[in-house]
């Protein structure tokens, strides 16, 4: 079916599938600043969310056919000149920031038109087509430097869609605040650590920069403080145990569907730049064996997963609860990583995979909350389970994915996640999987307790459903992650590819 659909398409598209992703997107936003209102550029974000998908369904079977697809802009080769490499790595990034993208902008508009004043309207879809815009271009970029910018480009506009949620709540202006310091720090430690990889190397392409690597010494100074400021510097934008800060006020107070955008988004492209630096920019021997990076992962992972679990348990307001949540969730991926084998890459990519579907649906039903009852708290929720049964279902089956009850992706990825541990002999870290998911049970289960077996504060509240819009990307998310917890054996097969590209040699593919 994938085949036909692709086969449709005209063939300058298809040939050109890499940076029509990108930039069509870019320019769709330069054209939302001049229409005439804001449903006009809501079509506009939906048409180009669609455009990428379809550009990123494409290159999934360029890669499937040929193993490495590789771009080059200008028409210089390189590593002379520009290039948008993807592979099975990157492919798995590029179609979870688009799939997310198409879902979250055809429910964006009952959540922007209530929460953005109706004259910002374009300029928030332009800010937000930016910011989809430099996610996908970090996924796709073969070159270090323009990982950066595209870096820069999808954070400089998330600060202001973070800071237009001051609509709603003054507290955005200094979530977004703190979140732009702090992502200038993590893109000053990421820029200057590319530099010190451009003096020892004299390359900023990945590939040619993997293969001239290989050559230095490990204990090599340059390469050494170039790879620690780039740890330091993804760790930042991917909310990395300690320097997770900003991500709490930024998912609470932000409007609710950049909340949900960014949730099953931004934090996941950071780590997949981790993970291209970490295996195939520096060799895994390098990474695991010459400077033992499982050390530092290890254990800021199972603390992050500890610690912010337990932050969570005792938060009152729903979106904080659930942004904690996000920080000790990054914590299982990171924990896979840590190990630094192919199984546990794999076990991480698909916790990955399965958080961006659940964490997305259950900020898209609070985002159902807020647009029909006007509250985040959790006495809020109570008996909502009455008044809007469809939202509320979805948000308990996603919760309970979260928590990881079998028969839900959450579950999956937990059970590959605990085998890797065991195998790799890393018993603790097993251990800490199971405490982190027991807290999960207790912060998760005093909303749904709410939600199902609480009278509502409000005794005259009336049934209101969410809207159609955002019903029906809320229950695609949902599905999905009912469908992984039965059937999971594309999913795998598509992590397992990307962690084979990771273990490969980028001079080889």
């Amino acid at each position: 079916m994938l085949e036909t659909i692709i086969s449709a398409l005209p063939d300058m598209m298809v040939a050109n599938a890499a940076p029509l992703l990108v930039v069509v997107p870019l320019m769709l936003a330069g054209i939302c600043v001049f229409v005439p209102n804001g449903r006009a550029a809501w079509v506009l974000t939906i048409l180009g969310s669609i455009i990428s998908l379809l550009c990123a369904l494409t290159l999934l079977l360029q890669v499937g056919a040929q193993g490495v697809v590789s771009y080059h802009l200008g028409g210089f080769a390189p590593p002379l000149g520009i290039e948008f490499r993807v592979d099975g790595l990157n492919i798995l990034f590029l179609l979870l920031v688009t799939c997310i993208g198409v879902l979250a902008a055809i429910f964006s508009w009952p959540t922007v038109e209530a929460e953005i004043r109706a004259e910002k309207h374009r300029l928030f879809y332009a800010a937000h087509l930016i910011c989809f815009t430099g996610l996908s271009g970090v996924a796709i970029t073969g070159d270090a430097f323009n990982l950066f910018v595209f870096l820069e480009i999808s954070s400089i506009s998330t600060y202001v869609l973070v800071a237009l949620g001051g609509t709603r709540d003054r507290r955005a202006f200094p979530a977004a605040f703190n979140y732009l310091m702090m992502g200038t720090i993590g893109a000053t430690f990421f820029v200057i650590g590319v530099g010190f990889l451009y003096a020892a190397t004299g390359t900023l392409n990945m590939v040619d920069m993997a293969e001239r690597l290989a050559l230095i010494d490990a204990d090599n100074r340059a390469v050494v403080a170039g790879f620690a400021f780039i740890v330091v510097g993804l760790g930042v934008k991917a909310a990395m145990w300690p320097l997770h800060q900003w991500l709490p006020n930024a998912y609470a107070y932000a409007p609710s569907f950049v909340t949900m955008f960014l949730s099953a988004t931004a934090t996941k492209v950071a780590i997949y730049a981790l993970v291209r630096f970490g295996f195939t920019v520096f060799a895994p021997e390098y990474t695991f064996e010459a400077l033992n990076v499982a050390l530092i992962f290890g254990p800021l992972a199972m603390i992050a997963m500890l610690a912010c679990s337990f932050q969570a348990v005792f938060q009152t307001d729903v979106r904080r609860m659930l942004a904690y949540s996000s920080v000790a969730q990054v914590g299982y991926m990171l924990l896979g990583i840590a190990i630094g084998t192919s199984a546990g890459l794999s076990a991480g990519l698909f916790h990955l995979v399965n958080h961006a579907l659940m964490k997305g649906a259950l900020f898209m039903a609070v985002a159902g909350v807020v647009l029909t009852y006007q509250g985040t708290r959790i006495t809020d929720f109570a008996g909502l389970g009455r008044a809007a049964p469809l939202t509320m279902t979805a948000f308990a089956i996603a919760g309970l994915s979260l928590i990881g009850m079998p028969l839900t992706a959450g579950f999956q990825s937990k059970w590959y996640l605990l085998q890797a541990m065991l195998d790799a002999g890393w018993g603790i870290a097993a251990v800490v999987i199971v405490a982190s998911s027991f807290l999960a049970v207790i912060y998760m289960g005093r909303v749904l307790q709410a939600v199902f077996f609480q009278a509502p504060v409000n005794p005259r509240k009336q049934r209101r459903e969410a809207p159609l819009l955002l019903l029906v990307p809320l229950w695609i998310l949902t599905l999905a992650t009912l469908y992984i917890g039965v059937q999971a054996d594309w999913i795998i097969d598509l992590v397992q590819a990307a962690a084979q590209a990771s273990f490969v040699p980028e001079g080889v593919l």
